[in-house]
């Protein structure tokens, strides 16, 4: 791929009612005007790092090699959190040092930049837009070829968030819901593999609901009826077939599973 055709993907959480998403993808193109620009989300949950970081996890090693990603979920936005390029799998990553690349930088070896040279940014920076002022331009340089190395120091440590590992013994799994996609879908950060071999044979307990088995599609379900499954993600997820499980079973993210395997 060449500087000419770069893919620049766009991630935030400044939602499609607003100008800022537009304002972001103006200054690219006002540097880089042969960009390719791809929306990945604007719907992550206000201010969820988390959920930020869930979503790239899942999306951005489809693209191909040397796609560049600019990531905004930025609660921190003005104060000493650094404004940083990761270098990942031959992949780009622009945006804040506040965990958003943690679950990225569990699949290999990152390499992190500070952003710290002023020529790479606007003019005029604001204290409350970051993604227009700096993380955008610095995607949009990157876009042209100028190498991670040339916008500021090398760092050693990125800031890191974890998923809580889930609990398993011989008696079961203490897992908890860690995402809610827009069907009200449950993702836990239990992993698929955990339960291999185990479909049947144990009692799922999540919210109100209590199953009995590991299905693999939708369709071996009744409508309404609350059912397990591996997720496309690789975790155990639950859902209400043609209902939203989050909803109809009273399920918040955080909320814990429990899979007791049967004696």
């Amino acid at each position: 791929m060449s500087e000419s055709d770069a893919i620049i993907t766009l991630t935030s959480d400044f939602g499609y009612q607003d100008y800022y998403v537009s304002a972001m993808k103006a200054v690219i193109l006002g540097i880089s005007p042969n960009a390719r620009l791809i929306d990945i989300t604007h719907a992550v949950p206000p201010q969820d790092i988390m959920a930020g970081a869930w979503t790239l996890r899942n999306t951005a090693f489809l693209y191909p090699e040397k796609t560049i990603h600019l990531a905004v979920i930025d609660p921190g936005v003005g104060t000493n959190r650094k404004p940083v390029i990761v270098k990942l799998n031959n992949h780009f990553f622009v945006g804040p040092d506040n965990g958003l690349f943690s679950l990225l930088c569990e699949t290999g070896n990152a390499e992190a930049f500070e952003i710290r040279d002023q020529k790479f940014m606007r003019d005029t920076i604001s204290s409350t837009f970051h993604g227009r002022d700096i993380f955008a331009p610095c995607a949009a340089y990157l876009a042209n070829g100028v190498s991670p190395e040339s916008f500021g120091p090398k760092i050693e440590n990125l800031f890191t968030y974890r998923w809580a590992e889930p609990i398993s013994d011989k008696e079961g799994i203490q897992g908890w819901i860690i995402h809610i996609d827009v069907y009200g879908n449950l993702i836990t950060n239990i992993p698929a593999t955990l339960l291999k071999g185990r479909h049947n044979g144990l009692k799922i307990y999540a919210g109100t609901s209590i199953m009995n088995s590991i299905v693999q599609t939708y369709g071996e379900a009744e409508p309404g009826d609350a059912i397990t499954y591996p997720g496309s993600s690789g975790m155990l997820e639950i859902a209400v077939n043609m209902g939203n499980a989050a909803e109809l079973l009273n399920i918040t993210k955080g909320a814990p599973v429990s899979i007791v395997f049967k004696k």
